[in-house]
């Protein structure tokens, strides 16, 4: 049962309008966060990052239904996947937004597995479609997501788990559905948004708490070769939370779990998700 513009509809249908520009256009963003115990897990940086893609876009979001939303949606489920998308809405035929977008917010839940995919290895495999730094949606969740999707398929064909995008100037952008992290020279990694790299939710919590736990953590460009070197490499995103590389284009990594500076993050991650749940 998805909530959809500011009410639970039942039923296996939702209505479909033609002229969506989501639908016809990809003109939209989404969110995808992790419920445990019925709440949001980080809710109040994934309601403040939807609402500022969809500002960045040119169209209005309300936070309070933006939150409602998922609210009702988190409600009653032990673990779950939430994904909140927005469109502009409904508008003519052209590529122009009309002048007074009514935008249209649907949430829907998954369930996971316990424990998912939470912490657990991937394999990456470096893909030959790039990620687009010079465009200003590569720092949003928006619907256009087709350079992704035909990524993870190519991905899968050569038997690795994630596809690794580099920009166009051939530096490491991310991960297909995640933010990376190289711990090179005793510091954590990851490269700047200006490379094309969205602001992932658990990225700017590793940012920011690192340097309490002892960990040097910093952004900077990095070049396929970098990766080679490092010492340890990782994904995060809100499902995986901080997954390690145990592999890169083949070539086997070395567990970051296994890492003092990089369990010690982990767990304080899970103390963090855990504080978000009731006792």
């Amino acid at each position: 049962m998805p909530w959809l513009d500011g009410a639970l509809v039942e039923g296996p249908t939702l209505p479909l309008d033609p002229a969506d520009r989501g639908l016809t256009l990809g003109d939209g963003v989404f969110d995808t966060a992790l419920v445990r115990d019925g709440r949001v897990i980080f809710e109040a940086a994934h309601v403040a990052r939807l609402v500022a893609s969809a500002a960045a876009l040119g169209f209005p979001l309300d936070p309070a239904a933006v939150t409602a939303g998922m609210h009702a949606m988190a409600a009653g489920r032990e673990r779950a996947a939430l994904r909140t998308t927005a469109t502009r809405g409904s508008g003519p035929r052209g590529l122009r937004p009309p002048p007074a977008p009514r935008p249209r917010l649907l949430v829907t839940a998954a369930p996971l597995a316990d424990p998912g995919t939470a912490f657990a290895p991937l394999a990456l495999r470096t893909t030959g479609i790039r990620r687009n730094d010079t465009s200003p949606t590569s720092r949003h969740k928006t619907l256009g997501y087709l350079d992704a999707v035909l990524a993870a398929e190519e991905a899968a064909r050569a038997g690795a788990d994630e596809a690794l995008f580099l920009n166009t100037r051939g530096r490491v952008a991310c991960a297909g559905t995640g933010s990376l992290f190289a711990l090179i020279g005793g510091a954590l990694v990851t490269p700047p948004l200006a490379d094309g790299v969205l602001a992932g939710i658990v990225r700017g919590w590793i940012l920011a708490r690192a340097p309490d736990l002892g960990i040097a953590a910093q952004e900077r460009s990095l070049r396929p070769e970098d990766l080679a070197g490092a010492e340890a490499l990782f994904v995060t995103n809100s499902l995986r939370l901080i997954a390690p590389v145990r592999a890169l284009d083949g070539r086997a990594c070395r567990d970051g779990l296994q890492d003092g500076r990089i369990r010690r993050l982990a767990d304080a991650l899970r103390e963090e998700v855990a504080s978000h749940s009731p006792p």
